[in-house]
């Protein structure tokens, strides 16, 4: 049986460029760009790549990347994307938890929830991010995205999501468990054929103290959490409960 990320993502790559969250791509790799200091002999890892957008942008700027990710049809149109830009670009179809790469990285980017946070259980989304820290070199980077567990604490996801403006709506009321800081939205939405998906969602949220100690017990040496705005990241903008994802940059 498909988990319900494996369902959405069958045959949504054209809808997936029109979500809200994926039009801060110019802006979410300027911020990249500054964390590896404009170093353009960096190699970068980008896992949950969906359709590229961040591995074709930081290609485009001269960056050696690469992109993983569990869907077919996102990989698809990613190489449909960098094939007419004419970029050689290798994009790896694997799943975040299980892959096992030679090669190690100067930066692991993990954007927009591109795999992280989406698993069922913590300990599928502990492997994720113990694949992320056995994939870079040693004083790499990992710059990632994930859901602010202070956020719901203090508003409805129900009706966060619904003001988005995406077509997509949260049709069952808060569905957010307390005890497991676990979301359970029943999401409602049209695939690329316009055909209509319902989907039983579980998303994990995640508060700072734990990504802290997550990271530090994969033998991360440093981490900094920050707000996460669409677009415009930046080490100015202090995480508040006013933000639905955080921002974390960790250190090897």
């Amino acid at each position: 049986m498909k988990k319900w990320y494996e369902e959405l993502y069958e045959n949504f790559a054209e809808n997936y460029e029109k979500e809200v969250f994926s039009q801060g791509t110019i802006g979410e790799v300027d911020f990249i760009e500054k964390e590896i200091a404009f170093d353009k002999s960096k190699t970068i890892l980008d896992l949950g790549c969906g359709t590229g957008r961040h591995t074709i942008e930081l290609t485009k700027r001269g960056y050696s990347v690469t992109g993983l990710d569990l869907s077919e049809t996102q990989l698809k149109k990613a190489k449909e994307k960098a094939n007419a830009l004419k970029l050689n670009i290798k994009f790896i179809k694997d799943d975040a938890r299980y892959y096992k790469l030679e090669e190690k990285f100067d930066l692991v980017i993990m954007i927009c929830e591109g795999a992280f946070s989406l698993m069922e259980t913590d300990e599928m989304n502990f492997a994720i991010l113990k694949n992320a820290y056995d994939s870079l070199k040693e004083k790499g980077k990992f710059i990632f995205n994930t859901l602010n567990g202070l956020f719901p604490l203090f508003h409805s996801v129900k009706d966060f999501i619904n003001s988005e403006n995406t077509g997509n709506d949260v049709i069952e009321g808060d569905t957010f468990d307390l005890m497991t800081f676990r979301d359970y939205p029943v999401l409602k939405t049209l695939d690329d054929s316009g055909k209509e998906l319902v989907l039983n969602c579980n998303e994990r949220y995640y508060v700072p103290p734990e990504i802290t100690w997550l990271l530090k017990s994969l033998g991360f040496k440093k981490t900094e959490i920050f707000g996460c705005k669409l677009g415009a990241y930046s080490r100015a903008d202090k995480l508040t409960t006013e933000d639905f994802e955080m921002l974390v940059i960790a250190e090897k």
